[in-house]
């Protein structure tokens, strides 16, 4: 079964976006195995709640994602 595992910000994207990536991530299973890959085509949109991980050991949050590198 194809699985696939997206870890956003919470409250970050629309149901809208969340359906986008759900649809998009199953075509792109599905050009990969054949048709037969959309019905067990798993994929899972979870929200991390804010300062909830991190990178290279320092915690993330929304107010440093949305920094840009000058800042």
């Amino acid at each position: 079964m194809p699985f696939a595992n997206f870890k956003v910000p919470a409250g970050t994207l629309t149901e809208e976006q969340k359906e986008q990536i759900i649809t998009r991530a199953t075509e792109l299973y599905v050009d990969v195995y054949g048709e037969r890959a959309r019905a067990t085509t798993l994929v899972l949109v979870e929200e991390v709640a804010d300062g909830g991980w991190g990178i290279g050991g320092n915690v993330l949050t929304l107010a440093k994602l949305q920094q840009t590198p000058e800042s």
